[in-house]
């Protein structure tokens, strides 16, 4: 029977018998037995969170990699990625039950011969939920050199996983497929306008906008720590919660979040982040995962809500519930609970819920 579900779905259960009841994967602790009543938490005030100790597990034979991203549909799946060949991509629903796993056929349909290649170069995961319904936007560090060179791609895709279009490292152009130099993009956001804004944290310390039909509009940026220059562009996100959409990118070896309008005219800088590696906005607030052991929670006007589970300088910041050590990724559900990767080999995906 095969090992890759794309797109089959099937149940906790039904993974747990063809693996003839093993347990779950190495690097995937029980809970405790009064987990259920004392949940670690994290943050403070409005922004308390109690972490779910049985989500996000996966059965035997399986594991995660590096943490690279974490989305919430609108039916409320969250969809994570990780430096993992099995699986590639594992779809949840808000509760904890697997419901698909991609790696072989997602990688074929990518253009790559093997799940490895698809954990080689796993990066960032977009949801963006646009008049055609909801798509991902998929980027892609770059491995290899010269003729075995692959990655450095930015692709759009369906839910089912199906490629749109594809920028950046591509044979030959199309009329969905086009050549892009840049050398290794790490986030994308899409604008209520439809443009689409790339950043290039990895390589040229560039950010492109292109319109809704992927045509080159504009580019800034380059490495520096003027404004509007970056060392580690790491990640990109349009806010709304402004009159005016304001353009956000998490500039990570700087310790800083520089904000543009939507032309890419610099507007501000937000100092005093441990590594900002990306965006996530939810109910007047921006979430910020900082590789520098912690998760920082902003209002509309760039204050402080909360810092959440600051692991800075813990020894058993990898292990201990309330605390992160390298967090990569988040996403939040509509109920307001929050998901988060970390860049971590286990890639440690965790839920914490809300607390009214």
């Amino acid at each position: 029977m095969s090992e890759y579900l794309f797109p089959v779905r099937r149940s906790r259960r039904d993974f747990l018998a063809a693996a003839g009841g093993a347990l779950l994967a190495a690097g995937s602790s029980p809970p405790r037995a009064n987990a259920a009543d004392n949940p670690a938490k994290i943050g403070s005030g409005s922004a308390t969170f109690a972490l779910d100790e049985a989500w996000g597990k996966l059965p035997g034979g399986m594991k995660y990699g590096l943490g690279c991203a974490v989305v919430a549909d609108s039916k409320d799946r969250i969809i994570v990625t990780s430096r993992s060949s099995s699986p590639c991509v594992a779809i949840f629903d808000k509760d904890g039950k697997l419901l698909e796993t991609w790696s072989k056929e997602f990688a074929s349909g990518i253009g790559f011969e093997k799940p490895e290649q698809v954990a080689s170069t796993a990066h960032g995961l977009y949801l963006s939920k646009e008049s055609g319904g909801e798509f991902l936007y998929w980027t892609e560090n770059v491995a290899g050199k010269d003729a075995g060179r692959i990655g450095a791609r930015v692709y759009k895709t369906d839910m089912s996983g199906k490629v749109i279009h594809t920028l950046g490292n591509v044979k030959e152009e199309s009329a969905t497929s086009q050549k892009v130099d840049w050398t290794n993009p790490t986030d994308v956001a899409v604008a209520p306008t439809g443009d689409v804004y790339i950043v290039d944290g990895y390589g040229s310390q560039k950010v492109y906008r292109f319109d809704s039909k992927f045509k080159h509009i504009k580019t800034i940026g380059g490495r520096g720590k003027e404004h509007g220059q970056f060392n580690t562009c790491h990640g990109v996100w349009v806010s709304t919660l402004r009159k005016d959409s304001e353009v956000y990118i998490a500039d990570r070896a700087n310790g800083r979040i520089e904000v543009f309008d939507l032309e890419l005219t610099y507007k501000r800088t937000i100092n005093g982040f441990r590594a900002p590696c990306c965006f996530y906005q939810h109910d007047g607030r921006i979430y910020v995962p900082e590789l520098g052991s912690r998760v920082t929670a902003i209002d509309a006007d760039d204050k402080v809500v909360a810092h959440l589970g600051d692991g800075q300088g813990a020894k058993d910041n990898q292990t201990r519930a309330d605390l992160f050590a390298a967090p990569h990724a988040l996403t939040l559900s509509s109920a307001g609970d929050l998901y988060v990767v970390e860049w971590l080999g286990n890639g440690r995906p965790r839920k914490f819920k809300k607390v009214s």
